[in-house]
């Protein structure tokens, strides 16, 4: 009697328990059946965010406004026109003795070409800017790509946990028969239950990194946060031969800061170049219409004549002038040294980044996950046949659960790691046509 009281309350247990597992699986497939099932490309993706990214915006207006800075450093000075009428006169003069009113223009002639180094270092500026504005759309490509990986990861991550639940739900099976049986404990089930509540738990992180890379995209995108955002594609490892000698020699041709940088150090030479044209006055032509008190002729007399500054005597200032514009040259140039440098030790690391990214992924993939497949068969094998225990059991699932995951995170960072190498080097994506956005 006692033993079948016994057994009764061995199976409510039991079947508590398995409402309580059941529960929390059902939860996982539930969640994971309710994410997008629209779709999201890279390309489409990038396009938005260079059509619609606002601080690119920004970035192209600065440009613009930069280039329309060359015809104002081009241009002659401004044309000068002077009028002088006698107001009153406090004597008797004979007539056309004096001047009554005078009518002058005056332009000044920059033959010393002032001008054209003027237009020459604010062409070199505009250059500049363009290199800000590359640099802005090549980081904003670099977050979007890697915004996208991480959103893709995460998608593949709550895949993980659905399998795993799945598999977990097999061995709660068997570990309810077995307990049915007599031949497994309590302990086995309640095991089962914790591992269950812990997949609920890791979903929920992995929907709130989900839920954290949509609003990133949609910001760069210039959306709302909560707008809905398609589902990415599947991350495929695709290896790529990269040499650090071609990539180095890329970074120099197409670095953005490097670019800046030569361009700022050609903008110092040409101030150097305006410093020196200082010594060389640049005349002013004037003419001047007179009419003599009196006077029946609306013009009594019209005069020539030229004027020229005469800097030699204050040539502490010129020379000073110049001084400064070689010391802006000498800092311009060694900082060009000092940022090929920095862009040749980051393309290093970074390389050095992707390698041991794809290294580690290729491990996981070829070793480390057979592996852990080939341990949850053993376990399960030991535990149906009373060898193993189903401690065991779960270990196994929860390093294999470890492994896929860890897998997809080595890939999800040779993927960041590719598209931040991208853009130190300056390469735009391959996706877009850069030629065709301006």
């Amino acid at each position: 009697m006692s033993e079948h009281k016994n057994r009764d309350t061995s199976k409510h247990h039991c079947a508590t328990i398995d409402i309580v597992i059941f529960t929390l699986l059902a939860a996982l497939a539930v969640s994971a059946n309710a994410q997008s099932t629209g779709s999201l490309t890279e390309r489409e993706l990038i396009r938005a965010v260079l059509q619609e990214n606002q601080t690119l915006k920004a970035a192209l207006a600065k440009w613009e406004m930069m280039k329309a800075r060359v015809p104002q450093a081009r241009a002659w000075e401004d044309l000068r026109a002077g009028v002088d009428w006698r107001a009153e006169r406090s004597v008797n003069v004979p007539p056309n003795s004096f001047m009554d009113q005078t009518a002058m223009l005056e332009q000044e002639v920059p033959v010393s070409g002032r001008n054209r180094s003027r237009s020459r270092a604010a062409t070199a500026e505009a250059r500049a800017a363009f290199e800000d504005l590359r640099r802005m759309e090549l980081d904003l490509i670099m977050r979007a790509r890697s915004a996208y990986a991480r959103l893709a990861n995460g998608y593949a991550q709550l895949e993980v946990n659905r399998r795993n639940s799945e598999l977990l739900n097999q061995f709660v099976q068997i570990s309810r028969s077995r307990y049915e049986a007599g031949v497994a404990t309590q302990a086995d089930v309640l095991l089962a239950q914790t591992d269950a509540a812990k997949l609920l738990e890791m979903q929920a992180d992995i929907e709130r990194q989900i839920s954290e890379e949509q609003s990133a995209l949609n910001v760069l995108m210039n959306r709302p946060a909560q707008a809905p955002l398609g589902r990415p594609s599947e991350l495929v490892f695709a290896p790529e031969a990269r040499s650090l000698e071609t990539l180095q020699t890329g970074a120099i041709a197409l670095r953005p800061e490097l670019r800046r940088a030569q361009n700022r150090v050609d903008a110092e030479r040409f101030r150097l170049e305006l410093a020196n044209r200082q010594w060389f006055p640049d005349p002013a032509l004037n003419i001047k219409a007179q009419r003599y008190n009196s006077a029946a002729q609306a013009v009594s007399e019209v005069d020539v004549g030229v004027s020229i500054p005469v800097p030699w005597v204050n040539w502490k200032k010129y020379s000073a002038g110049i001084v400064e514009a070689r010391k802006s040259v000498e800092e311009a140039e060694r900082q060009f040294d000092a940022t090929r440098v920095e862009a040749l030790g980051l393309v290093r690391d970074q390389l050095k980044k992707i390698q041991t990214s794809a290294k580690q992924y290729e491990l996981y993939r070829d070793d480390i996950l057979p592996l852990a497949r080939q341990a949850i068969d053993a376990t399960r094998t030991a535990y149906e046949a009373s060898t193993g225990g189903f401690l065991e059991l779960i270990t196994a699932r929860r390093t294999l659960q470890d492994a896929e995951s860890a897998a997809l995170n080595r890939l999800v960072e040779y993927e960041v790691a590719t598209a931040e190498l991208d853009a130190i080097v300056g390469r735009a994506s391959p996706l877009i046509d850069q030629g065709g956005k301006r």
